[in-house]
């Protein structure tokens, strides 16, 4: 089947998908070892390298920067405390495609 083409069903290959859709972004990531900057839904941020992925979003990172913002806590009468920027790393997770808010590719 050449690219246009479409099967029986009159839709697209999953690998034709992958390669031109909204998924191309981690179908190239994962092909040039490139990072993605991913938004998740618990406020936290992940910079890494795709390893593997499917249609569901869920992902195998590796080298991962997991980066967040917490307010600490204050006793009573204190000021309001200033928030401070948190990062860990993570060398390889999976991750959960109902947790992906939007991957960005190549962030610099």
């Amino acid at each position: 089947m050449n690219r246009g083409e479409e099967d029986k069903d009159g839709e697209r290959t999953e690998e034709e998908e992958f390669s031109t859709g909204p998924l191309s972004v981690l179908t190239m990531s994962v092909r040039n070892n490139t990072q993605v900057l991913i938004n998740c839904r618990n406020n936290r941020k992940l910079l890494g390298r795709v390893k593997a992925f499917d249609r569901h979003c869920n992902m195998v990172l590796e080298n991962v920067k997991e980066m967040w913002t917490e307010v600490p806590k204050t006793g009573r009468g204190k000021k309001r405390a200033k928030p401070v920027n948190k990062d860990r790393f993570i060398s390889k997770m999976f991750l959960r495609g109902d947790s992906v808010i939007i991957v960005l590719r190549n962030p610099k």
